[in-house]
């Protein structure tokens, strides 16, 4: 008797939440007439068509456990997409980390010119919070502001910003474990973080639910750049769609210059592992978040 083997319903979910959150980003940036016009273009070079969708993934599926309205949902993803372009477009200038290749394409600043990308940085960042205030959010105007202050808190100088400037001193220097994890944590793990949250801000969801999904989103995040890291060991340019090789020609500090990459690949492990056991508790509901954590330390782009 021949046993059938279940599709892994991960891959599909992922494609319809991207498919989703790229429409809402279409609609919440459109082209102006005018001057302005090639700001817009700029900023929709970096958000639309590209990009796992990861942290937009998360806002919605987590908004999902508390029946929260996909539209309203989806809005929250798509300005989580658009502050994260944004980190990204300032990321690739060469006053940071000098990338000429974003997402399989040329970088924004290589793409339109270094002042144009900064412009464009800047106001998908404004952007993301004015979605995020905006009534067809949330009816709620405590909940918008929540969202506001949480995303301004995972992204500001506690938060990204913060992890960046952190990324910047630390470049040649040799991190301990700790430090590195502290980095990572406020650099990347933050912004993560928030998007697991942001379905219980939305949902109005009781506090203890709401930190569970805070601490998945911080063990994710943490597992999510280990495997960065090690992508950018040993992946290839054609698999992530950008230069690789740069953490350890840059003396970055990163967890497999601390553990080597066997032991950084089990660390990410152990953590995604972590990840998917703070959501044990909301049953089925959660399996699909289950399986990204799984997902975020096998992939290979």
């Amino acid at each position: 008797m021949s046993e059938t083997v279940a599709a892994d319903p991960l891959a599909p979910a992922l494609s319809r939440i991207a498919a989703t959150v790229e429409s809402a980003l279409d609609t919440l940036l459109p082209l102006p007439e005018g001057p302005e016009r090639r700001l817009m273009e700029a900023m929709r070079y970096a958000a639309l068509g590209g990009g796992k969708r990861l942290r937009a993934f998360l806002v919605m599926e987590t908004a999902g456990l508390f029946a929260v309205s996909p539209t309203c949902a989806a809005r929250v993803g798509a300005a989580v997409e658009m502050l994260h372009a944004y980190s990204l477009v300032h990321d690739d200038l060469p006053a940071m980390d000098d990338d000429d290749l974003r997402r399989g394409k040329p970088s924004c600043h290589k793409a339109f010119d270094e002042a144009t990308a900064i412009l464009a940085g800047d106001a998908l960042q404004t952007r993301a919070f004015e979605v995020l205030a905006e009534p067809d959010t949330h009816s709620d105007p405590q909940a918008r502001a929540e969202l506001v202050l949480a995303l301004a808190a995972a992204s500001g100088p506690r938060g990204m910003v913060g992890g960046q400037m952190i990324d910047m001193l630390a470049e040649g220097q040799s991190l301990d474990g700790p430090a590195v994890t502290r980095l990572q944590a406020l650099k990347t793990g933050r912004l993560i973080q928030f998007s697991a949250e942001a379905g219980a801000i939305l949902g109005r969801a009781p506090a203890r639910e709401r930190h569970l999904l805070a601490a998945y989103g911080r063990d994710l995040g943490a597992a999510f750049q280990i495997a960065d890291d090690i992508l950018d060991t040993v992946g290839t340019e054609a698999e992530i769609g950008k230069t690789v090789g740069k953490d350890a020609a840059s003396g970055k500090a990163t967890m497999v210059a601390v553990l080597g990459i066997e032991r950084a690949r089990d660390h990410a492990t152990m953590l995604a592992e972590q990840a998917a056991a703070h959501i044990e508790g909301f049953g089925p509901r959660a399996a699909l978040l289950q399986a990204l954590a799984g997902f975020v330390v096998g992939r290979r782009s």
